[in-house]
């Protein structure tokens, strides 16, 4: 089957009369596409900074190059270490109890049969992808609040803790609020791809399945399921590239002074050098660092789905 496709994509030729029937789709590009390199490839020259000594007395082309000496800087510093454990930590967090939820919550869905309730849990379910950050982590620090906070209240009365606790100073749960705060804020919104995919699976193959005997569960396993693989493939190889772009605001607003170990994360530690400290190729060493770690994993999550006979990117 995979050869198959392959011969098939081989034999695809773009043609100048196939360009000549879509020139409105291609003409309607356009704009985007010169959006995508004034704002994306045109910033790209700002990596020089990471080979600089860079002064903004100097500008851009001016100050000194100073090789790779600020990526041996970035790679001593056992802060950077610990850094790069966290991100990977609570991205891997993130990208896991993103995916199951996404998945669960999206299937559940498809199986309510009562229109009303379906399209009213679907509007509340979304809503939360919409509120900025700095309401999430105020919703959160009042649900895990020491004194009034819902988690602990319900935990005490069912005798699992002895006494509410304060949820933000132990480091060991810093990286699982995280991970469910963006599982309760972006749960409903990622379940839309899977449910537009769910929707696509002719219904026959649900008839001739209840025809045969076979519930709900096995209707899930083994026709829904099947049917989403190739869009739970490709998003996986999407937010593979993700892993390290673990967050910013949760992390830098959820944070304090006893979590700090496990708190810090790229982009804050590119926020502190690159803009705090004023050491701008420290900081542009470390977006690098991390652009080219996204870059190998869609790399060789790519390869591995290639070789496994998967839907794949590329």
């Amino acid at each position: 089957m995979a050869k198959r496709a392959k011969k098939t994509r081989q034999k695809q030729k773009i043609t100048l009369k196939q360009i000549i029937k879509q020139k409105e789709l291609i003409l309607i590009s356009i704009p985007f596409v010169i959006y995508g390199i004034i704002f994306y490839y045109v910033p790209l020259a700002g990596w020089v900074m990471a080979f600089q000594n860079y002064k903004p007395k100097y500008g851009l082309w001016e100050s000194p190059f100073v090789g790779l000496q600020k990526f041996e800087r970035l790679f001593s510093d056992p802060n950077f270490i610990k850094v790069i454990r966290n991100t990977l930590c609570m991205g891997i967090i993130n990208l896991v109890l993103s995916f199951f939820f996404s998945i669960l919550f999206a299937i559940l869905l498809n199986e309510v049969r009562i229109r009303s309730a379906k399209k009213f849990v679907q509007t509340v379910s979304y809503l939360p992808h919409f509120l900025s950050w700095i309401i999430v982590t105020g919703i959160v620090h009042d649900v895990l609040s020491l004194e009034n906070g819902i988690i602990n209240q319900v935990l005490v009365a069912l005798h699992i803790l002895e006494k509410p606790i304060n949820w933000f100073a132990y480091p060991k749960y810093f990286w699982w609020i995280v991970g469910f705060s963006n599982v309760w804020k972006e749960t409903g919104w990622g379940s839309i791809i899977y449910l537009s995919a769910i929707t696509s699976i002719s219904p026959d193959l649900y008839e001739a399945a209840a025809m045969d005997g076979a519930g709900r569960l096995r209707k899930i396993w083994h026709i829904t399921l099947p049917g989403i693989k190739p869009t739970i493939f490709i998003l996986l190889l999407i937010n593979i590239g993700n892993v390290l772009n673990a967050g910013f605001e949760v992390q830098y607003l959820l944070g304090n002074g006893l979590v700090q170990s496990v708190s810090q994360t790229i982009d804050i530690y590119v926020l502190k050098w690159g803009i705090s400290q004023g050491d701008y190729s420290l900081g542009t060493a470390a977006g690098i660092f991390k652009s080219l770690v996204s870059i190998i994993l869609i790399w060789l999550a790519n390869s591995a789905a290639k070789a496994a006979g998967e839907e794949r990117m590329f």
